[in-house]
């Protein structure tokens, strides 16, 4: 990060937060979330999205707006308040279309590319993401599925890991947005090693766990029993593994999913790599639906993410739960501050 920038308003860390889809729940948490005196406390907060959706949001929940709007076109650290909105007036999402449409995916999508683009020149120090619909995204021929694809391809990262907290648990998965069927066809190695990799770099540097304990997942039944429920645990995780061990990471394993998620093991372990979507997904969602955040890493930036979706039925009632938004924004504001103690050169 260009310390220059950073010494604009001193240290304080400025957040980048886009709106997500129009039609979804995302205007109302980022409303709901940043309305909390305790969450605004925390940082300063760009938000890239529509100030016409957040002004109904406000209006829905009866809530005056508290933010600034500003033209998109000219991002800054030095905004004179803690909330601004990088209005995109160009675009126009009527309030009661709560489906994913073209031109939501449009916008969703510009949200998304020009706050990553601050975050690379300094201009805001981490990226929080309210939820797209992918749909949405290929109705606008979207060249990414979704953030993460999207992410590491305008970051020109070659390395990217999909990472939740929810609680004490912090998971990232090997494999992510694969249909079952076709999980094998990309399961090797160095898809099973890059997420201990990157996941043991995130323990260290961002959660401040200085000699992480690793626990790795198997991919079939109880850890393929020896082989007779499948070889991939002998042939690919066991491998990946041993390559992670001699390079000086603590981790163990394959040790059977369905043993592998309870109390006792989050007691025992600082983080755990499953294998595919679900794996890892229905525990997170388990014990921490409401709050659990999705963190990009092996990024040059910080990103993360509510853990849910658009939830476009519920969409304009003014009921989504902010939780998970909150805990986003926390980690985020952990995230910086961490990066910011640091100094770039502490972080891999």
């Amino acid at each position: 990060m260009n310390n220059s920038r950073t010494n604009l308003i001193g240290n304080e860390i400025v957040i980048g937060i886009t709106m997500g889809d129009p039609g979804g729940i995302g205007p109302e948490i980022v409303v709901k979330a940043l309305s909390d005196p305790m969450i605004r406390r925390l940082a300063k907060f760009v938000i890239f999205g529509l100030d016409e959706q957040l002004e109904y949001a406000a209006d829905l929940i009866e809530m005056e707006p508290f933010w600034l709007r500003h033209s998109h076109e000219k991002i800054s650290r030095d905004y004179p308040r803690q909330v601004v909105v990088a209005d995109y007036d160009e675009y126009s999402v009527p309030s009661w279309i709560h489906k994913p449409t073209r031109i939501s995916g449009e916008a969703s999508m510009r949200f998304c590319v020009d706050a990553i683009d601050a975050a690379k020149a300094g201009l805001i120090d981490a990226v929080v993401t309210a939820p797209i619909s992918k749909t949405g995204w290929n109705l606008a021929e979207s060249p990414w599925p979704g953030h993460t694809e999207m992410l590491a391809a305008q970051c020109k990262s070659p390395r990217k890991v999909m990472m939740f907290v929810a609680g004490p648990l912090k998971l990232a998965l090997a494999t992510i947005h694969e249909p079952l069927f076709e999980v094998r066809h990309k399961f090797t190695i160095g898809c099973v090693f890059e997420p201990i990799d990157l996941l043991n770099d995130a323990l260290k540097d961002y959660f401040g766990i200085a000699k992480p304990h690793i626990a790795v997942a198997g991919l079939n039944p109880h850890a393929g029993e020896d082989g007779q429920f499948g070889d991939e645990e002998q042939r690919i995780i066991s491998p990946a593994i041993l390559l992670a061990q001699e390079a000086g990471i603590d981790c163990s394993g394959p040790y059977p999913a369905d043993t592998l998620f309870c109390p006792a093991a989050l007691d025992k372990y600082d983080g755990i790599v499953a294998m595919y979507h679900d794996q890892g997904l229905i525990p997170v969602k388990m014990l921490a639906f409401d709050t659990a955040v999705n963190v990009t890493i092996g990024l040059p930036i910080i990103r993360t993410s509510p853990g849910h979706g658009t939830a476009f039925d519920i969409a304009g009632k003014g009921v989504a739960s902010a939780s998970a938004m909150k805990e986003a924004i926390r980690v985020a504001v952990q995230m910086a501050k961490a990066k910011q103690k640091k100094g770039n050169h502490g972080l891999r």
